[in-house]
């Protein structure tokens, strides 16, 4: 490999293991017992640390910390291990950790994922091939990930789950049970649960127009028939409410998303 290829900020120590046309920018450090193939880059800034192998053509992306230690209070410094496959893209400030003695010693990643900013796979998960995590997306220990899977942003998965292969979980969800293949998983959404009426108190708004405005959504959105003519029926009873006027500009402006509704 030519030193042309490595920043002079970067750390190795003795003993790592580095392929052909490897590429680590900036203030990259790498740990004695990493093993890294060929075509792996690493953008700036990665950490790469205890027995941990990264297999040919993975790109990971500033701030990503691989092979640490596991957040177990039972670990002992056993020599547990990391080892992620090929073609992988590990986007910023992601986390993966080392396995434990209690999982199996190892913490195994496929080929050909993608993991998006902040997503953390923790001690001794198994995760396949050809899976998406969007940003955020928290494995608690000892997951299985099929392959083909996709996890959407800020969910987070309890410890032991199994999630099976061209399944796919909707944002923000947290899934303790086991999700099985194809399936499709997902949270319940925001509902509307009134207006912000401490936060309007504090801005200085009228608390009776408050009051009022609150009866006026709730004819807006917990009164049966049709949507467009409760608008225009709500718009003309509360006309001199400054706040019921701002809902229903906001409510006729054009949108590709749907409103959020009290809970039936």
């Amino acid at each position: 490999m030519s030193n042309s290829n490595i920043h002079s900020t970067t750390v190795i120590a003795k003993g790592a293991n580095l392929g052909k046309n490897v590429k680590i920018g900036p203030y990259c450090i790498i740990g004695p017992e990493a093993v890294i193939h060929d075509n792996v880059e690493l953008k700036s800034h990665v950490v790469i640390e205890g027995i941990t192998e990264i297999g040919e053509n993975t790109v990971i992306y500033p701030f990503a910390s691989i092979g640490q230690p596991p957040q177990i209070l039972k670990y002992a410094n056993e020599r547990s291990s990391t080892i992620i496959g090929s073609n992988n893209t590990i986007r910023e400030y992601v986390t993966v950790q080392a396995g434990s003695q209690g999982g199996g010693m190892i913490t195994r990643i496929g080929n050909n994922n993608l993991f998006m900013v902040g997503v953390h796979i923790g001690h001794d998960c198994k995760i396949g091939n050809n899976i998406v995590f969007a940003n955020y997306v928290s494995l608690a220990g000892h997951i299985e990930v099929d392959d083909y899977a996709i996890i959407g942003g800020l969910s987070a998965v309890h410890q032991y789950t199994r999630i099976g292969k061209y399944s796919m979980i909707g944002g923000l969800s947290p899934v303790g049970t086991d999700v099985i293949p194809f399936g499709l998983v997902s949270s319940k959404r925001a509902v509307l649960e009134g207006l912000n009426l401490i936060g309007m108190n504090r801005k200085g708004f009228d608390k009776a127009e408050s009051l009022s405005a609150l009866n006026a959504i709730k004819e807006i959105f917990s009164s049966e028939g049709n949507f467009a003519e409760r608008i225009k029926q709500v718009a003309e009873k509360y006309k001199n409410n400054s706040i019921v006027m701002q809902i229903i500009d906001f409510l006729n402006q054009d949108s590709s998303r749907a409103f959020c509704y009290f809970e039936k």
